[in-house]
């Protein structure tokens, strides 16, 4: 073979290297483009923090919980020593509860787990899920339980209570977007609550849902901190640190509550019924004082 054959046949192959390198960075471009396309198109994730549009929950598909050994249970986030949870599961006015030692290592999925990064534990409560015998709503939902594992019991007007819930509204149910964060709960009904109807929060006072609202824009997703303190048959209500509403009141056999408490019924309120329709909350950090 002459020279300038092997010349031609080089110049050959280093032309097709070239067009072939191309096409596979065309590839690679419309791989790397349509991976963008689909991370924009996906829902918010508990814990993402505010963007979330308003009216309408996530997906009902839920997000992939920490699972790299970081944090496994809602337990490894929040301490629960002193709680139970009540889950939007179970039988006909039977929900699932589950007390210490058991939830140590318990979470439902989508109902009950830690958050993406472990930063917080996702309370989701659909509107469809099972209830309590005396309520008409379902709740993901911690109840505040003694030190002797009983269920705690303690009056207004003997110590001081002290509750504070570092949390967010992260979803409202559709047709009633209404959604109970934290309470405070008697032996027969809740004292008081921080309560989300659509965009305004209130603080309530017994069966007035309205007593004071603390913000008429609150964005779903924004991290705020809930706080009662009960002291000489006196309710006193803190929003970020900054008291927003104090009334007597004389309870006994009271407790803390905390969760998601959602304030659509499928069945009662015409609202779209499905497990995709729920009220969610996010709690960062949770602490009682009773002194």
């Amino acid at each position: 073979m002459d020279g300038s054959g092997g010349s031609g046949g080089k110049l050959a192959r280093h032309l097709t290297l070239i067009r072939t390198g191309a096409a596979g960075a065309v590839v690679v471009a419309l791989i790397a483009a349509v991976a963008l396309t689909l991370s924009e198109g996906l829902g918010h994730r508990p814990g993402d923090g505010p963007g979330a549009t308003l009216w309408q929950p996530p997906s009902a598909e839920a997000p992939p919980s920490a699972r790299d050994g970081a944090c496994e249970y809602p337990a490894q986030v929040l301490d629960l020593t002193g709680w139970k949870v009540t889950m939007p599961t179970g039988s006909d006015e039977k929900p699932k509860e589950v007390e210490q030692p058991e939830l140590a290592t318990f979470d439902e999925t989508p109902w009950f787990q830690p958050t993406q990064g472990c930063q917080g534990v996702a309370f989701r409560a659909p509107v469809n899920g099972i209830t309590t015998s005396g309520s008409h709503y379902p709740r993901s939902e911690l109840r505040e339980m003694g030190p002797d594992g009983e269920p705690a019991s303690w009056s207004s007007d003997s110590g001081t209570h002290t509750f504070v819930v570092d949390e967010a509204f992260t979803a409202l149910p559709q047709g009633r977007p209404n959604l109970v964060g934290a309470q405070i709960h008697d032996d027969s009904d809740d004292v008081s609550v921080f309560r989300l109807e659509g965009s305004d929060l209130y603080i309530t006072k017994g069966s007035d849902p309205h007593y004071k609202l603390v913000t008429g824009d609150y964005v779903l997703g924004t991290r705020f901190e809930a706080k009662f303190v009960v002291h000489d048959d006196t309710v006193r209500a803190y929003y970020n640190g900054t008291l927003q509403a104090t009334f007597p009141a004389s309870f006994s056999d009271a407790y803390f509550k905390a969760g998601a408490y959602t304030q659509a019924n499928c069945e009662e309120d015409g609202v779209p019924c499905s497990s995709s329709n729920y009220g969610e909350t996010t709690i960062y950090r949770l602490a009682v004082n009773h002194s």
